[in-house]
């Protein structure tokens, strides 16, 4: 048998996860110095919790679980005519269970589920794997990581400013450049009113969210395929083509939806977040208009949220928004939220292309003794638990060889010190140390040792 992975998955080696975990401890760390309480969720949901919530395209990306037992035996008792047999018909009687798409609407179920044990509003972060049948390639997984913030209870603006700066400082902190995009699904909706279209709000916005990848003439061919009159697209264009500066455009969409409540409410949203995040002050990042910015329209409602690494091209590397009736799909009105993800994966590659990794994320302080035979290992696995207790990374090689073939132990696996703990170490108190990157040597008192490796 030869061995492999299924497509879209990786193994990690010490030193990527080495990095992975650096990622995610800056995020972790602002997400808590944010007041954000962590949360995690099952690995695999309830199928008919995840279906309905992520449009047609997603959820022909879940990935089904197969039910246990003579599972087809179970089917066929429920659909006898063969002619039925198609896969659409039969997953709802093969399949009960599926791997989560996201860690948004299993928060959802878990709000709902938990709605009079929790305070709102209530702020959430979530650090979990999930799982899409996407076609895999660069920066695209079926097996991936979301790092996510929510928040839920609440309608104030105040939040999606604070999200804008939970954004701005975790890049910062991981000093990658980017852009925050920002828009709103109240203008899409405007903009679909004001071209006589809101019948075909889906259809308009699916295709608008393509330009950057295919470009104007393509996304105006794809809406004219899905039924835009032309009279539509002509009101359209000027719109897609707005360009300068976030007041800008601003300033010419309160012109254009002038008559439209809720583009005027949407402008209205828009401004609030812009002004109060402009003056409360942004260490890095820099906030874009971006009115082709249609992701989640199955469930956000108001504000929202790309991130894109400047000098990269690799697309999002994080998202959100505001969703007003998540939870109303579980029986529970009224509940409002917004919430951000950040892309793992994405953050790593950028990080990677860019050499942002400072060396600490994957240089280890381990030391590895030496082994001289048996009296000496026992000596050495005293001091070793000792260091231990004081935080110190360190182990003995388990047999007396070739000091040559110890040393090539601690190379291939990256342990920078090596000890040699022997009779004249053990009567004087000492512990001699190699670097075996630098190649230097020192012999210590063992009562030195926490010093040195702080």
């Amino acid at each position: 048998m030869k061995p492999g992975i299924p497509k879209g998955t990786r193994d990690f080696n010490p030193i990527e996860i080495q990095k992975r975990r650096y990622i995610i401890s800056k995020l972790q760390a602002n997400f808590e110095k944010f007041c954000f309480s962590p949360l995690e969720t099952p690995s695999f949901e309830n199928l008919d919790t995840l279906t309905g919530k992520y449009g047609e395209e997603g959820d022909r990306l879940i990935f089904k679980i197969l039910n246990n037992g003579d599972f087809l035996s179970e089917a066929r008792k429920k659909m006898p005519d063969i002619e039925q047999w198609k896969s659409k018909n039969i997953t709802a009687s093969i399949s009960e269970k599926a791997l989560r798409y996201d860690l948004t609407v299993p928060f959802a179920r878990y709000i709902a589920m938990n709605q009079g044990n929790i305070s709102l509003p209530y702020k959430r972060y979530q650090i979990q794997p999930v799982w899409r049948a996407d076609r895999p390639q660069k920066g695209r997984y079926r097996e991936f990581y979301q790092c996510d913030a929510d928040v839920v209870g609440s309608e104030s603006l105040w939040y999606e400013v604070n999200f804008i700066l939970l954004y701005d400082a975790s890049f910062s902190d991981l000093k990658i450049p980017v852009e925050i995009h920002l828009n709103n699904r109240k203008l899409l909706a405007a903009i679909a009113e004001y071209a006589s279209i809101e019948d075909q709000l889906i259809d308009f916005t699916v295709a608008l969210d393509k330009l950057d990848k295919i470009g104007l003439d393509k996304v105006l061919n794809e809406m004219k395929e899905k039924g835009i009159a032309q009279t539509s697209l002509q009101k359209l264009i000027p719109i897609i083509e707005l360009s300068g500066s976030f007041e800008d455009k601003i300033t010419r969409l309160k012109e254009i939806l002038t008559d439209i409540k809720v583009g005027q409410k949407g402008i209205e949203e828009m401004e609030f977040i812009y002004h109060s995040a402009k003056q409360i002050g942004l260490k890095s990042a820099d906030l874009v208009f971006n009115l082709t910015l249609a992701r989640g329209l199955e469930y956000y409602t108001g504000t929202i949220y790309e991130i894109k690494a400047k000098n990269v091209s690799i697309g999002s590397i994080g998202g959100g928004g505001r969703y007003d009736n998540l939870t109303e799909i579980f029986g529970v009105k009224n509940i409002s939220g917004v919430g951000i993800s950040f892309g793992l994966d994405r953050i790593y590659l950028v990080m990677e292309e860019l050499n942002l990794f400072p060396e600490s994320a994957h240089k280890k302080k381990q030391i590895l003794f030496f082994n001289f035979g048996e009296k000496e290992s026992l000596q050495a696995l005293k001091l070793i638990q000792e260091l231990r207790g004081k935080n110190i990374s360190c182990d003995l090689y388990p047999e007396k060889l070739k000091l040559q073939k110890q040393f090539t132990y601690a190379e291939k696996n990256a342990i920078p010190f090596v000890a040699f703990y022997g009779e004249t170490e053990i009567n004087s108190k000492t512990l001699s140390l190699k670097n075996i990157i630098t190649g230097e040597q020192k012999t210590l008192p063992i009562s030195e040792l926490e010093t040195f490796f702080s």
